[in-house]
């Protein structure tokens, strides 16, 4: 059966470059029928915390990318934290020291520095010598007794090449001449990552390692491991890298990049995922939106890019923006209401009470909103008393200097005997009326949309006025006729 893993180490958020790599292995491992392995990469105890590690899993199941095997899946969670994998490791060290495969290293960290220094001085790359590879049983024991600290090396063949068949970049070949003895255990007796991670795979199973492209220079080690091990090495495809407009790897400065951010700024999970797809993949459909099933249905790594995927936030937004329209108005009221609360326009209790009401405004604004968190800042004066002109709306007014007191007294006229409950009588007044008094559509439209809504664009107009209602539109011509 295939099976993939996905390997965070808790030490921060779930970027969005973990959570492409996530939704690669579980698209191809839903395609192929295989299974989807999380497991928790937690040795670096100085930065590893339980708080980055529950976030990552909120990540995850925000995003609908449910493991079949990993924490919380089995009465026994031991498998999936290397931590509590120590004593596993310790065992293969000390079965590939004791079948020669590996060699007690007592080179000290200043020693190392010092050949280090030289081959920087010389110009020439530092490679470690295997010099302890050479030492006698009773030379070990002698350094051990003397309570020398030691690291334990994999011994590396010194001719020939490593040759990385990776899916999606071919063969990739390494002469093994440039690689080190690799250290598998630190000198304080805690396993290094290119030695754990055989290890995992090999215990779990994975069949393929898919991963980013920086995890390539590390493959050639790891292939060495697997085989000095004695298991069957898995297929790899390493993925491109995200990159942001520079062209750099994606990172901080280029913006937001934790996962579980973009849902507190009013990102749907299927427009993340349908993003996060197309960063080095493309359908062969050719389809832009497409839902979980549909990639799961498309997802082939034949199709996945070599070349760096580069993000683009406004093709983000505009891809949420399509998801927003699909959305029920049930639905997309449920998700605006917390905002809507959060600004202070309603209460929780008028959460429920005035549902009808935000249902009205939530579906006036579904065309506008490319993110959740702007219904606030798009609806404020649907909840407000007073609609203040912004800085183009005061542009518009002082432009319709001439016309503006006139537009309001026809429209005031229409209000008071009117209302503003039948939007359609509404908007067959004004036109009538306003054609009779002689001012222009061009004019009246801005002027009127200025007066309720204090704003120079939004929803349709009559629907604007509508849900701003009789006694606040009055209110808000009244006092803009006092000021003029």
């Amino acid at each position: 059966m295939i099976k993939v893993r996905f390997a965070p180490s808790p030490t921060g958020y779930l970027h969005i470059g973990g959570a492409r790599t996530a939704l690669f292995n579980y698209l191809f491992a839903k395609r192929q029928g295989g299974k989807f392995v999380l497991r928790i990469e937690d040795t670096d105890k100085e930065r590893s915390t339980k708080e980055s590690e529950q976030e990552i899993l909120d990540s995850l199941k925000w995003l609908g990318l449910d493991w079949d095997e990993g924490p919380g899946k089995s009465a026994d969670d031991s498998m999936y934290y290397q931590t509590k994998r120590l004593a596993v490791y310790h065992k293969h060290a000390e079965k590939l020291i004791a079948e020669g495969k590996a060699y007690k290293c007592f080179c000290t960290k200043e020693e190392l520095d010092a050949e280090r220094k030289k081959a920087e001085a010389e110009k020439r790359a530092f490679k470690y010598d295997s010099r302890c590879s050479l030492l006698t049983p009773e030379q070990v024991k002698a350094k051990e007794e003397a309570g020398m600290p030691y690291t334990v090396r994999l011994k590396v063949p010194k001719d020939g090449e490593v040759i990385v068949e990776d899916m999606i970049r071919g063969d990739v070949k390494t002469a093994n001449s440039v690689l080190d003895d690799m250290i598998i255990l630190r000198a304080d007796g805690m396993p290094i990552y290119n030695f754990v991670v055989v290890v995992d795979d090999a215990d779990m199973g994975i069949t393929h390692v898919i991963r980013g492209e920086d995890h390539l220079s590390n493959t050639p080690k790891q292939i060495h491991m697997y085989k000095a091990l004695g298991y069957q090495v898995p297929k790899f495809a390493h993925i491109p890298l995200i990159l942001g407009r520079d062209k750099s790897k994606l990172s901080k400065r280029h913006g937001e990049t934790a996962v579980l951010n973009y849902r507190k700024m009013g990102y749907l999970k299927e427009a993340m995922v349908n993003y996060l797809a197309f960063l080095g993949w493309s359908p062969e459909s050719g389809k832009d939106i497409m839902a979980m099933e549909e990639l799961i249905a498309e997802f082939d790594l034949a199709r996945v890019h070599k070349a760096g995927a580069m993000f683009d936030d406004q093709k983000l937004q505009w891809m949420n923006g399509m998801y927003i329209r699909k959305k029920s108005t049930d639905e997309l009221t449920d998700m605006c209401v917390p905002h809507l609360i959060a600004a202070g326009y309603i209460t929780e209790a008028e959460a429920v009470s005035r549902r009808e009401y935000l249902k009205k405004v939530t579906a006036v604004q579904q065309e506008k909103l490319k993110l959740i968190n702007e219904i606030a800042g798009l609806s404020s004066y649907f909840f407000t008393e007073e609609a203040p002109l912004t800085d183009d709306a005061k542009k518009v007014w002082e432009k319709n200097a001439e016309e503006r007191v006139k537009t309001l007294e026809v429209l005031l006229k229409i209000i008071e005997e009117t209302g503003t409950d039948d939007k359609a009588k509404v908007e067959e007044r004004v036109r009538l009326d306003m054609e009779a008094a002689g001012i222009k559509s061009k004019v009246y439209m801005h002027v009127i949309r200025v007066a309720v809504s204090g704003c120079t664009q939004g929803p349709g107009l009559f629907d604007v006025i509508e849900l701003v209602g009789k006694e606040r539109c009055i209110k808000r011509i009244k006092s803009l006729l006092a000021g003029n």
